[in-house]
């Protein structure tokens, strides 16, 4: 040991020196504390396993360019939800301004709380559940949650996936096989399928043809095969995607994350050159101002930012902790927040554009039918020829003039007008008629693309679409499972990823009998919102109170270089915990209120009629919502009456390469004091601030260390160059 050291000079003194462990170790020659006396955690040294987290950490895969990040970032965040989600809200709530409840709080939640995410997960370079044992051990659940979340979305989520894939191949044909209603035979006499003529062509096919859908979730009708070798070849795909971790995902997000857009501007070129797209697109941007003041509209805006982003589901700090950390992670949850945002109005534009073209024809559609009833009652005189305005020809007859006819005939006939059966043919009413989700996909898109030249082209690229969006999000919701349980269980990847996926496959075969949609919409509606905000909440909580804010923006201060905005304290420290408590709260309401049922699609009356859920499918709902949200609870209760060690009381420290490595310790101030010299803290006051202190959000680390880019993980989440209170 070095003659000028402290330890030297305490020795051969009766003066107590009282320094921090950094002064300590900075005037010592670089020593491995395992087999030092410097061990101070009673470990024994195993230079196997030393070697293997030295290699796993220098070996920890990276991303080959910050463009194929940011391309898992977008093909992530961007997903089903902003093509057929996203437009129904905005339809719903208030045309163009329910733009700015969305704004407003993408914001002031969505944009912080991702911030916070890409940070951490960037910092220490490890998954969920890596991280929140990192900050927090007693929330350490918070990682396990997100897991199971991902667990039960990936589940039906590829579901989805199997469904476009079916269509794809099926558009491969013409005309399309959804265009015309089948013909039976009945003896020698063809008819047309009663079911499909009482509903629409793109009804049937989606309900009968696809689904073979059964008439309540207590029918189970056995599995549909068609749909169980579409769910195979999903998880194929995301099986091969991920098999290789970032090294394969990465590469296929280069055609799943771009296509979309590709496919997306096309739709819009060739949407806008369509007879009513620009009625469709007015429509959806005609502002009502009053929808403004609705509260029901910002907490749907705020449950749409909040599943847009993929926050809380692990997928984006899995994502960011393949980055370097000296990667400016501020601009990529910017970029990617408002990428997300222009992708979600484009894709209304889109949605719009075609749906304004289906509404005329279906409005002209009407328009014809009605006039022949007219025609026929002018006939058998029911009506006179006198209501009849003279410039009308039934030849060549217009929505107007129709409209004319229609209103005389209402108020000469007022006593006997419904009578007559006839119909308003309002495009306004066409336009009005919202759907969203499979609704707005497999049966309102469907049924417009038919209308389309060349039909089945598009109908191609439409769901080869769909299948890249869902792909892309589905390798963000692997990843968010398979990075934290590899990087904590240290099992192999290519083995856990295969055995995953098949262990997935087989539970999904729930969502592919012939009451598989209605499992579909279960878990949709109840398996992931409230768990997922809960975890949300305690993630901001874990780092803006308990962890610290201020030590927080001066840890990222030290790695991007530069200091954030103050608005991200206040935003992480009030704003965002407020903000995602009420909407928990609203979330609660609205499941109490709704009443827990669904849509069945009733096969004798050709129509959708909403059924309660029986009691054991209320048993199933309410156990995905405890499973959930379970590891959170018991998880606190493990290791706050240390039933389960949380490496806390253990200071571990070492050099290697002239870099200290500290696990978090969660120790009070001074007590390294009381390690190293072996008094309490009270009997040896340091004049000197400890490096667990900090003076504010512009103060710097007493505890001066050299950055380095890549860490070195031991047992208790070790992180090379980073100080106790970094992450």
């Amino acid at each position: 040991m070095p003659k000028n050291s402290k330890v030297t000079q305490r020795e051969h003194s009766s003066e107590h020196v009282t320094e921090s462990v950094a002064d300590l170790l900075a005037h010592e020659e670089p020593v491995d504390y395992k087999r030092s006396v410097l061990n101070v955690t009673g470990e024994t040294w195993d230079k196997q396993k030393d070697g293997e987290e030295e290699l796993d950490a220098e070996n920890r895969p990276a991303w080959n360019s910050k463009l194929q990040y940011i391309l898992a970032q977008i093909g992530y965040s961007v997903g089903l939800g902003n093509v057929w989600r996203f437009p129904y809200l905005c339809q719903k709530n208030g045309g163009g301004a329910y733009l700015v409840p969305y704004l407003v709080l993408l914001v002031i939640i969505g944009l912080p709380l991702f911030f916070l995410e890409l940070a951490v997960g960037q910092r220490i370079r490890r998954g969920s559940i890596g991280v929140w044992n990192y900050i927090c051990p007693r929330l350490g659940g918070i990682g396990y949650a997100s897991c199971l979340v991902c667990f039960f979305v990936g589940l039906y989520y590829n579901v989805i996936i199997g469904w476009s894939i079916f269509y794809f191949f099926k558009s491969f044909q013409y005309p399309l096989p959804w265009s015309e209603c089948p013909v039976v035979t009945n003896g020698s006499v063809a008819v047309v399928e009663p079911e499909c003529e009482r509903s629409s062509a793109t009804t049937y096919f989606w309900y009968r043809e696809t689904l073979d859908i059964s008439n309540s979730i207590s029918e189970s009708g056995g599995l549909n095969w068609k749909m169980t070798l579409c769910l195979l070849v999903a998880w194929s795909l995301v099986g091969l995607a991920m098999i290789k971790g970032i090294q394969s995902s990465g590469k296929v997000m280069y055609f799943s994350s771009l296509f979309p857009y590709v496919v997306l501007v096309c739709f819009l070129v060739r949407g806008l050159l369509l007879r009513g797209a620009v009625d469709g697109i007015m429509h959806m941007f005609t502002p009502k101002l009053d929808k403004m003041l609705d509260p029901q509209v910002w907490r749907e805006a705020a449950t749409q930012v909040f599943f847009a982003l993929g926050l809380g589901f692990g997928g984006v700090i899995a994502f960011s902790s393949y980055n370097k950390q000296d990667n400016n992670c501020h601009f990529d949850a910017t970029l990617v927040s408002f990428i997300n945002f222009f992708t979600s109005i484009l894709a209304t534009l889109v949605v719009f554009a075609v749906l304004g073209f289906k509404a005329n024809i279906m409005n002209e559609k009407c328009v014809v039918e009605n006039a022949e009833k007219i025609l026929g009652y002018l006939n058998t005189n029911v009506l006179s020829h006198d209501l009849i305005p003279p410039h009308v020809n039934f030849s060549h007859l217009t929505a107007k003039d129709y409209n004319e006819m229609y209103r005389v005939i209402m108020t000469v006939k007022e006593g006997h007008f419904k009578e007559l059966g006839l119909d308003p043919c309002l495009l306004e009413d066409e336009l009005n008629k919202s759907v969203q989700g499979t609704g707005l996909a497999f049966i309102a898109f469907t049924e417009a693309m038919t209308h389309f030249p060349a039909s089945p082209f598009w109908s191609v690229m439409f769901f080869l679409m769909l299948i890249n969006l869902g792909l892309g999000s589905m390798i963000g919701t692997m990843s968010g499972i398979t990075t934290p349980i590899i990087d904590t269980f240290k099992v192999r990847k290519e083995v856990f990823t295969v055995g995953s996926c098949i262990f997935a496959f087989v539970v999904g075969l729930i969502f592919v009998q012939r009451s598989g949609n209605y499992f579909v919409t279960m878990f949709d509606d109840y398996s992931a919102t409230l768990p997922l905000t809960v975890v949300v909440i305690l993630e901001n909580i874990a780092v803006a109170w308990i962890y610290g804010t201020k030590k927080f923006m001066q840890e990222l201060t030290e790695m991007l270089g530069f200091r954030p905005y103050q608005f991200y304290y206040y935003t992480w420290k009030y704003v965002s915990p407020i903000c995602m408590a009420v909407l928990m709260t609203a979330s609660i309401i609205q499941l109490g209120v709704s009443p827990p049922g669904y849509s069945a699609w009733i096969r004798e009356e050709a129509a959708e009629k909403f059924l309660f859920y029986p009691t054991w499918a209320m048993a199933i709902l309410i156990s995905l919502i405890i499973l959930a949200s379970l590891p959170l609870p018991l998880v606190f209760i493990l290791r706050q009456f240390h039933l389960v060690s949380d490496g806390s009381n253990t200071l571990s420290v070492t050099y290697k390469k002239g870099r200290m490595m500290k696990d978090i310790s969660n120790l009070e101030d001074n007590d390294e004091t009381r390690f190293i010299l072996s008094k309490v803290p009270s009997e040896t006051p340091s004049p000197m601030p400890t490096h667990r202190s900090y003076l504010g959000p512009g103060s710097n680390s007493p505890m001066e260390m050299s950055s380095a880019p890549n860490g070195r993980y031991g047992s208790g989440y070790l992180l090379a160059s980073t100080p106790e209170s970094e992450l």
